[in-house]
């Protein structure tokens, strides 16, 4: 299993409605099958700060993928191909941590 968590941080210009689309984008993500195992897509949680805690991005991404390879074709997925080119112009970061 892998498990591969994005952080998207987006421009602070970008209007609601283009917040919306953008999210609406990385849920599209989820369909990516059989890839995609699992997916989740939310904003940062309203819990106590603390020091070790982040809630400065936008928008997270986590999806379960069967294995490196599933993540692989994933990667390359037209789907996910084509999100990036309509959304990069969104962010101004993107971090990633994948797991196994």
């Amino acid at each position: 299993m892998l498990v591969h968590n994005v952080f998207f941080w987006l421009k602070p210009e970008l209007t609601a409605a283009q917040r919306a689309e953008f999210r609406r984008g990385v849920e599209s993500l989820l369909t990516i099958k059989p890839h995609v195992a699992q997916g989740f897509v939310g904003t940062p949680a309203a819990v106590a700060d603390r020091p070790v805690v982040d809630k400065t991005y936008s928008v997270a991404l986590t999806i379960v993928c069967r294995d490196v390879a599933a993540h692989n074709a994933y990667q390359v997925d037209p789907v996910h191909l084509a999100f990036v080119e309509k959304f990069k112009s969104c962010w101004t970061r993107v971090q990633i941590y994948d797991a196994e």
